[in-house]
């Protein structure tokens, strides 16, 4: 059994666009289940160490912000391990990655008034593609998909659209291969400390940071570039990470 869990960084909204951040990425950390329970360990053991418990969530706003729980990390020198220890459990987690980007600027002048939800649209690419590998991994593997609450119309949509993309399927996946793979979609608030969760967000403002400026060194990207998905050639722009359109 397998498990993908998705976050957000950026506004999924097409009536607002900011301009230094143009992008709307949703981030997919594929985990087997023995993974994500070794995973839930090591961060739970890092939360007990920095803040006496492991009911903090890991928030990559609140980190780089230094708010909250995290106003720990003015400190620079905490500021530094911190960084070194969390960077270490991500980079020895194993999962795969797979990430979706709208560039919201080209998409409503290539797309208008016709253009859809940027969640949904980035779901269903993300849904290809995990099925596209999970058949290399294991023909009889199967997937819960888990995603962060973000309201009740909001994820009622999504629910719509995610029930709607297994009854019809898409170009490449047919109903019947997506219902075979993906036993459920369900929804848990940020509160719920979802460690899954937590990584995925963790992971997805490297991911839109890479696809607005590659050239552009970023350590936290660096770290998690190996997990993406990738063909065999170990290409993994317009696999496991995509910009659209």
């Amino acid at each position: 059994m397998y498990y993908l869990y998705l976050d957000e960084t950026g506004d999924h909204g097409l009536s607002y666009i900011d301009h230094n951040f143009p992008i709307f990425l949703l981030c997919g950390c594929l985990f087997e289940q023995k993974e994500i329970e070794n995973t839930e360990k090591e961060i739970n053991l890092f939360k007990q160490n920095y803040f006496n418990t492991s009911s903090v969530i890991l928030h990559s706003r609140e980190i780089r912000k230094c708010e909250g729980a995290f106003q720990i990390l003015f400190d620079l020198n905490l500021k530094a391990e911190f960084y070194k220890n969390i960077n270490s459990i991500i980079k020895n987690s194993k999962f795969k990655i797979i990430g979706v980007g709208i560039n919201k600027e080209e998409y409503i002048k290539k797309y208008g008034k016709s253009a859809k939800d940027p969640y949904s649209l980035s779901l269903s690419f993300i849904i290809e593609r995990l099925i596209f590998y999970l058949d290399e991994l294991d023909k009889k593997s199967e997937v819960e998909i888990v995603a962060e609450k973000r309201g009740g119309k909001e994820d009622q949509k999504l629910l719509s659209q995610f029930n709607s993309t297994l009854d019809l399927g898409t170009y490449y996946v047919s109903s019947e291969r997506l219902k075979k793979k993906i036993k459920k979609l369900e929804f848990n608030f940020k509160r719920d400390n979802i460690i899954g969760l937590q990584v995925a967000d963790l992971c997805a403002y490297p991911l839109a940071r890479h696809l607005l400026n590659s050239e552009e060194p970023y350590v936290p990207f660096m770290i998690i570039e190996e997990k993406i998905y990738c063909n065999k050639e170990g290409k993994y722009d317009g696999w496991g990470l995509k910009l659209f359109p």
